[in-house]
């Protein structure tokens, strides 16, 4: 049976009137250009702020299904009314779950509160779970699928009612039962190498989990020029926090062996997963994306603008600043471009432009999370305001950088200008010109060395020992492998192995301290 006021939601959701909604948003864009001429947008600082999504999984202490012999990790369903003591938010899955940080000037008491609250609210609702036998898992996509279930009949479960297709193991939010219900073509599938999952829904965007950095801009204006520095490190970062080498095995298609898993498979699958489940196959190009660089900030408004947007309700009035424009500011929820500016503002005081950056899978322990937030921040402060010659980089590099992240991590070929102005492909050169002005950006805001050298050395490890997460993994199951595992039980050896060491060191510790990182 499916949720009849569910139903109900989702068909009033559906029957808005999208000629009213579009109208609306023209309106709301004069509104909007108005207030970021004035300089309501911006701010006497940059702030920071961070979205951190996690899936649940039994842990192995207390999944009684298969505890004793194979050490837990199954996928879990997070009860509805544990998400409501936890202090973390719904996600698309059941499994899914998200926390989002409070803004904090950046400086060396923003990041330290960023990281402490991470941690705090994390750990809280950590032990909260555990006593109901679950555990959080941060990481770019689950492989393990529920006790009892194949991934490929948890992901494509569903039922219908009154024409509205439900998917069963999907959050009661309307927004995403919506989405696929909605009149505007999305992709519904998975495709990537030996993979192919075709469903009625967009649930295969439960796979993933990710990280997304926030940089409040000071000054809205400015907002092409950061935009375009944004885009030029999209790749190397990528290519440093890869952190999904594999699928659950049954989603691979049939006769697929570990060898050719390791040998066709990507890095950072995440990527794929994203576009093909959300995009339409037909459209030239999809609303997850890589964008194109910014020519002024009324452009970053007309293009939010133009996007079409696969909901239009008639949002309620809040009391907010923003509500001013409030159907343009609902956009953003399917403005999916892998780097997007967000128009901002509970009040007017509040009122902001800021930068969020989306390529990141989650991350191994809370001090690999804060040092990508500090490395973006770091970056968008030091390389704008010296005018860092990366800028020049052809726009077509930047987006294949960003591809060849994706497929190959830190083994990737990419193109960058360093900041002497030479043209280079090292990716030696390229990732101590990253890190390096990622320094210089935090002390220009005056953190100390010392602190600047704690935030960034997970990401120096990274690139000193060529190892990144996914790396890891792939290694674990390439060993598993070797001694006899097929394909199933290389890649769930190799996952419980990452889920025994994260609980490790989640708080304490962080992926440098894992063994094999050397």
């Amino acid at each position: 049976m499916t949720d009849v006021d569910l139903v109900d939601r989702i068909t009033s959701t559906l029957a808005a009137d999208r000629d009213e909604f579009n109208a609306a948003v023209g309106e709301e864009r004069n509104t909007l250009l108005s207030e970021l001429e004035a300089g309501t947008f911006d701010n006497p600082q940059a702030n920071i702020g961070l979205e951190y999504e996690f899936y649940a999984v039994a842990s192995p202490e207390t999944d009684h299904h298969q505890a004793t012999t194979d050490g837990g990790g199954h996928l879990a369903r997070v009860p509805r009314q544990l998400l409501s003591m936890i202090s973390l938010e719904k996600e698309l899955g059941l499994h899914n779950t998200e926390l989002s940080t409070t803004p904090q000037p950046l400086n060396e008491y923003g990041l330290r509160a960023q990281q402490l609250e991470t941690s705090a609210r994390v750990y809280a609702a950590q032990q909260l779970a555990r006593v109901h036998g679950i555990d959080l898992a941060s990481d770019g996509m689950w492989t393990i699928p529920p006790a009892g279930e194949t991934a490929r009949e948890y992901l494509t479960a569903t039922a219908t009612e009154d024409g509205i297709c439900i998917a069963t193991n999907m959050s009661d939010s309307v927004r995403y039962h919506a989405m696929t219900n909605a009149d505007v073509p999305i992709g519904t599938h998975i495709r990537a190498p030996n993979v192919s999952l075709e469903t009625e829904t967009v649930m295969p965007e439960s796979l993933i989990t990710s990280i997304q950095p926030h940089y409040q801009l000071p000054q809205a204006a400015d907002l092409p020029h950061y935009f375009t520095y944004a885009l030029r490190i999209a790749g190397p970062l990528l290519a440093l926090s890869a952190n999904s080498p594999f699928f659950p095995p049954d989603l691979y298609d049939d006769g697929v062996t570990l060898e050719t898993v390791l040998a066709d498979g990507w890095m950072e699958h995440r990527i794929p997963v994203f576009e093909t489940a959300l995009n339409d196959p037909k459209a030239a190009a999809g609303k997850v994306r890589f964008p194109m660089d910014l020519g002024s900030l009324a452009e970053a408004v007309d293009r939010l603008v133009a996007d079409e947007p696969l909901l239009v309700p008639d949002p309620e009035e809040t009391g907010r600043f923003d509500d001013a424009f409030a159907h343009l500011r609902h956009k953003h929820g399917t403005y999916w471009r892998w780097v997007r500016p967000v128009f901002d503002g509970p009040s007017r005081a509040a009122a902001n432009v800021r930068i969020e950056f989306r390529p990141i899978s989650s991350q191994p322990t809370v001090a690999d999370t804060i040092a990508f937030q500090a490395a973006f921040a770091g970056l968008l402060e030091a390389m704008p305001r010296a005018e860092h010659p990366v800028r020049s980089l052809n726009w077509h590099y930047a987006r294949e950088n960003f591809y060849a992240a994706m497929r190959d991590g830190l083994d990737a070929d990419l193109r960058w200008i360093t900041n002497d102005g030479l043209e280079t492909q090292s990716n030696e050169r390229i990732y101590r010109d990253v890190l390096l002005h990622a320094e210089e950006g935090l002390r220009g805001v005056g953190i100390s060395t010392a602190v600047i050298e704690q935030l960034l050395q997970p990401l120096w490890t990274r690139v000193e020992t060529r190892t990144t997460p996914a790396s890891w993994i792939r290694a674990r199951a390439r060993a598993a492998g070797e001694d006899g595992a097929d394909i199933e039980a290389a890649i769930t050896t190799a996952k419980r192995e990452y889920l025994r060491h994260q609980r490790e060191t989640f708080h304490e510790g962080s992926f440098a301290d894992w063994p094999g990182v050397e």
